[in-house]
């Protein structure tokens, strides 16, 4: 199925801006790239960096005294995952996400959609975002659109959000919203096994669609059902800024 799939990657053999190739290779934002350079912490060639320099293929880039280079590239995706597609590394998985991408550099996926969801997925080669991202204590907003088989009723939005009885656990307070008949979106900072299920079923409902359509500010968009794009820069700077500061 990968070949399905709009290929993005490209090899970049010209020049690039000195924060962009930082920022590329999971060192940190633009925004705090260009504060290591002012500092003197960013050195290219043994020689300070400057503002606003082209880095060119061979040239030796540290921070500090970590090497810095072009094989540490960092790939971070949203993928539109179709329902049937298994969040697993397992080779013998016929329809795993990573056979499913077919993505020339090794790279997995930030949290799972079990098979029968679809929707945003988050796939990269850094491991500190995966931490960050994943660990529940840092309260990271996911949001999903959910379809149920009965009408959504005032009082089932007011249990959903305030926690059910699931796994031994209550689940964690949550911001519910109606969208149809049908239908609700609800905001999770918490990732429990198939949890909306769960909880829709300790509820007597049964859900009949399941789709993330955001991560943090990562969202699904316009993005088609088995296809994925980079995170532009934009959103990749807001993402070093909202787990900055988190526990891995």
């Amino acid at each position: 199925m990968g070949n399905q799939i709009k290929t993005q990657f490209e090899h970049k053999n010209g020049p690039v801006r000195l924060n962009k190739y930082l920022s590329e290779a999971g060192i940190c934002s633009r925004r705090e790239a260009d504060r290591l350079i002012q500092s003197g912490t960013v050195t290219v060639e043994g020689k300070p960096a400057e503002m606003g320099m082209r880095i060119y293929p061979g040239q030796t880039v540290k921070v500090g005294r970590k090497v810095v280079s072009r094989g540490d590239e960092m790939v971070v995706l949203a993928v539109n995952k179709p329902a049937g597609i298994v969040c697993t590394e397992e080779p013998r998985e016929r329809n795993s996400i990573v056979r499913f991408l077919d993505y020339p550099v090794r790279i997995t996926y930030v949290g799972r959609l079990d098979k029968d969801s679809r929707g945003l997925l988050l796939m990269t080669n850094n491991g500190d975002i995966i931490n960050k991202i994943m660990r529940a204590a840092n309260k990271h907003e996911k949001e999903y659109k959910v379809t149920v088989d009965k009408e959504v009723t005032g009082r089932f939005l007011e249990q959903m959000a305030a926690g059910v009885p699931i796994l031994d656990t209550v689940t964690r307070p949550c911001q519910v919203r109606q969208m149809g008949k049908y239908t609700f979106s609800i905001i999770l900072t918490q990732g429990l096994n198939r949890q909306i299920r769960r909880m829709c079923e300790v509820l007597g409902y049964h859900v009949k669609d399941l789709v993330r359509i955001r991560i943090m500010n990562i969202k699904l968009g316009k993005l088609r059902e088995g296809e994925y794009r980079k995170l532009t820069d934009a959103e990749l700077d807001c993402l070093y800024g909202q787990i900055k500061d988190s526990s891995n």
